[in-house]
C-alpha cells in the first residue's frame, strides 16, 4: 500500500489556508515527511500521525521554506520519545550545517526541558545523512532512491523515488525538467511536482517574483515530464502563485494538454493512494 498526504501545499508567502513545503508519504510499514516548511507539525496531526511515528525525514533542499519548522519536528519527536529514539535526517550536502544551527537555537530549550524534567535525560538522537544520487534507504521492502534535480542556483537539489513492492512515488520538490527526473519518474504510480504558472507570474510587477520562472517547473513542463516518463498521476503541488480560490480546474486543465493520466491538484490534507 502507497499513499501520499500533501500537508503543506503553500509557497513562501503566508497563506491562511495552506502550510508549507511538506510532504507525508506512507508505503509498506515506514512512514517517511519530505521537507518541512511551516505547521509541518500541525499537518501532521492533522493526517492522523506525528512525529514520533516517522521512520526517516527526507530534505529535497534547503530554502527556508523546506526547512523552517525543522526544529520543530525535531524538538517534538525528542519530547514525546519515551526512551532515547532516533530521528533520521536525510539531505543534501549542507544539510547537517542546517542541523548543527537548528540544534544550537534549540540549546537554550533543550536545557530548560532537561532541568525540569526527572524521566528526560537525553538530548535528541538526530542521525544526519548527507547523501548523493543512489539508493539512500533499503529495508522492511522499503527502498528509497534519490536523484539530482535542477534548482539552480540552489545546489545540490534532490528528488526521492519511493518504492515498496509493485508500487512508486516521486517527491521532486523545486526543479525544472532533468535528466534525473525522468529517471526517477519512469513508470511511478505517483508523481508530486512543485508547479508554476507562467502566465500568472509575470502579471506580478516585481523582478524578484519573476525569477521564479526559471528554476521551478511550470504546469506544461510537469506534464510533460509526466507523460515522458509514464507515470499514473500527476500531482500538483507548491503552487506558485497561490491559487485563487475556484481556479484549481483551470490549472488542471492546462496540465491535461499535455499529460492523458490522472492529474490532482493538491491543497492541504489531500491524500492519493496507489494500491498494488
Amino acid at each position: 500500500m502507497l499513499s501520499v498526504t500533501l500537508l503543506g501545499t503553500g509557497n513562501p508567502l503566508p497563506d491562511a489556508h495552506r502550510a508549507g513545503a511538506a510532504t507525508l508519504v506512507h508505503i509498506g510499514a515506514k512512514h517517511f515527511v519530505v521537507d518541512s516548511g511551516r505547521g509541518v507539525c500541525m499537518r501532521l496531526a492533522a493526517a492522523g500521525t506525528l512525529p514520533i511515528n516517522l521512520d526517516g525525514v527526507f530534505l529535497t533542499h534547503l530554502h527556508s521554506d523546506h526547512i523552517c519548522d525543522l526544529n520543530d519536528l525535531i524538538t517534538t519527536h525528542w519530547i514525546m520519545s519515551r526512551a532515547p529514539t532516533l530521528l533520521s535526517i536525510f539531505g543534501p550536502v549542507g544539510t547537517r550545517g542546517v542541523v548543527d544551527a537548528a540544534m544550537a537555537m534549540l540549546g537554550p530549550d533543550m536545557s530548560y526541558r532537561l532541568a525540569h524534567h526527572a524521566d528526560l535525560t537525553w538530548e535528541p538522537q538526530l542521525e544526519i545523512r548527507e547523501i548523493a544520487p543512489g539508493v539512500v534507504f533499503n529495508d522492511d521492502g522499503v527502498r528509497v532512491q534519490a536523484a539530482m534535480s535542477d534548482h539552480r542556483p540552489v545546489e545540490p537539489t534532490l528528488a526521492y523515488r519511493f518504492e515498496h513492492e509493485d508500487t512508486a512515488c516521486v517527491v521532486a520538490g523545486d526543479t525544472l525538467p532533468c535528466q534525473g527526473l525522468d529517471e526517477l519518474c519512469t513508470d511511478a504510480d505517483l508523481y508530486i511536482q512543485t508547479v508554476l504558472r507562467e502566465d500568472l507570474v509575470r502579471l506580478v510587477p516585481m523582478q524578484r517574483f519573476i525569477d521564479t520562472i526559471d528554476y521551478h517547473s511550470t504546469i506544461e513542463q510537469a506534464a510533460k515530464t509526466a507523460a515522458r516518463a509514464r507515470v499514473g498521476t500527476l500531482v500538483l503541488t507548491h503552487q506558485i502563485p497561490t491559487p485563487a480560490p475556484g481556479s484549481e480546474e483551470e490549472w488542471v486543465a492546462i496540465a491535461r494538454r499535455h499529460f492523458s493520466g490522472a492529474i490532482v491538484f493538491g491543497a492541504d490534507l489531500t491524500e492519493v493512494t496507489a494500491s498494488i
